[in-house]
């Protein structure tokens, strides 16, 4: 098991850290001006600035190995980077959710004429996209669960049902949805869930409402959609019917790492600011530093962020070495471990700023409310446990003292 890198990825990664420092964090107080200005759904102009100078640098579509060159334990480390600025460091790179699942997806299962109209476009960065599965009246971490039907009518396809917490939505930009329902409520459990490719101007399409997260409104948008009729050629199907719960699962494997690398990211920025604070900040005569306590939470933190960047990379290298399918212990126990760890090192930056944490004069506050929502999408941890254990126990033990 080797995570080094190689030379190719060394270099990516540098170059990466370049970008960061010297476009993307600067931008970011340009960024959040705008949007308080013009709106929380708006587009900052200065994104195109920050796409045109990674596209310059090659630092483009790298989530993609085959266009990439870069494996997942590679990519893991420009993912990591990425998350010190979660919202605008990846989509800069054209590396962002949910459009990176939906390319995945593309690539894997369209067709030529799909790929022309949909996969080409992403992957210039000329639009976005939406990935719409979950519901609010079911259970939907069972995507078995999903009520949305989508009905065959000639040479047309009539979707009717309701999505919500659909990332993506808002931004006007985001121009077609993969949205998975049933197309055939009598057949095997997990072949009877489809998907199919919805542009945006459909009629029939109705989106209701933008979703906040504690209280924040993503710029990006987590939307409830409401689908009434809704029309599609029949040649707008991804594969083949039934096989959309297949499908899922193929999308989510890679993406979970991306996910969990961005944690581990904008955990080592909290930690930063956790320590420049301590260094800092003055109490009871002394900087805070100084107290044993505070030292405590900076070397817990290191602590834990090392163990679960190590666990990514260990998932990482198994999908590299077995696919997604042959790491899927390893998949759910990164998508618990990583956004856990995150939670609880945001937190205590939080404590060690006080006040000014909780306020929107750090990003620690935002962390601290995406970091918690990691916890639920992509599978809740309860049903990430469920399938460890389920793995766990189909093991047969070498040897029992």
């Amino acid at each position: 098991m080797d995570f080094a890198l190689s030379s190719q990825a060394q270099e990516a990664s540098e170059n990466m850290w370049d970008f960061m420092t010297s476009h993307v964090f600067p931008a970011e107080s340009e960024w959040q001006a705008y949007l308080r200005e013009h709106g929380a759904h708006t587009n900052p102009p200065v994104m195109e600035d920050l796409k045109a100078e990674a596209q310059r640098r090659g630092l483009w579509n790298l989530f993609m190995p085959k266009l990439s060159g870069l494996s997942n334990v590679e990519y893991a480390s420009i993912a990591e980077i990425s998350g010190w600025s979660p919202v605008i460091a990846p989509e800069a790179i054209n590396c962002q959710a949910p459009d990176t699942g939906n390319m995945e997806t593309l690539e894997l299962f369209a067709t030529d004429e799909q790929r022309r109209q949909w996969l080409e476009p992403l992957l210039a960065g000329e639009i976005r996209s939406a990935f719409a599965m979950t519901e609010p009246a079911v259970a939907s971490s069972d995507a078995t669960n999903i009520e949305t039907l989508i009905t065959r009518d000639g040479d047309e396809y009539v979707i009717n049902g309701r999505k919500w917490f659909i990332t993506g939505v808002a931004d006007e930009r985001c121009q077609v949805f993969i949205v998975m329902g049933k197309t055939d409520t009598s057949a095997e459990t997990h072949r009877q869930q489809s998907m199919v490719l919805v542009p945006r101007d459909t009629p029939g399409l109705e989106i209701v409402r933008h979703l906040p997260i504690f209280g924040y409104q993503d710029q990006h948008g987590h939307s409830e959609l409401v689908f009434h009729d809704v029309r599609v050629p029949a040649t707008n199907l991804l594969a083949t019917e039934g096989d959309g719960f297949l499908i899922s699962q193929a999308r989510l494997g890679p993406g979970r790492i991306h996910h969990a690398m961005r944690a581990i990211g904008m955990a080592e920025r909290a930690l930063a600011l956790m320590v420049d604070r301590a260094r800092n900040r003055v109490a009871f005569g002394q900087h805070l530093s100084e107290f044993a306590n505070v030292q405590d939470l900076i070397a817990q933190s290191r602590i834990e962020i090392d163990q679960a960047r190590l666990h990514i990379l260990d998932a990482a290298w198994k999908i590299d070495q077995f696919g997604a399918k042959g790491a899927r212990s390893e998949i759910s126990a990164i998508k618990v471990s990583a956004p856990a760890m995150a939670t609880a090192v945001i937190d205590r930056a939080i404590e060690v700023y006080g006040g000014a944490g909780v306020s929107d004069d750090t990003p620690l506050a935002y962390f601290y409310a995406w970091a918690r929502v990691l916890r639920i999408v992509d599978g809740p941890d309860a049903v990430h446990r469920r399938t460890i254990a389920r793995v766990e126990m189909k093991k047969t033990p070498r040897y029992l003292g």
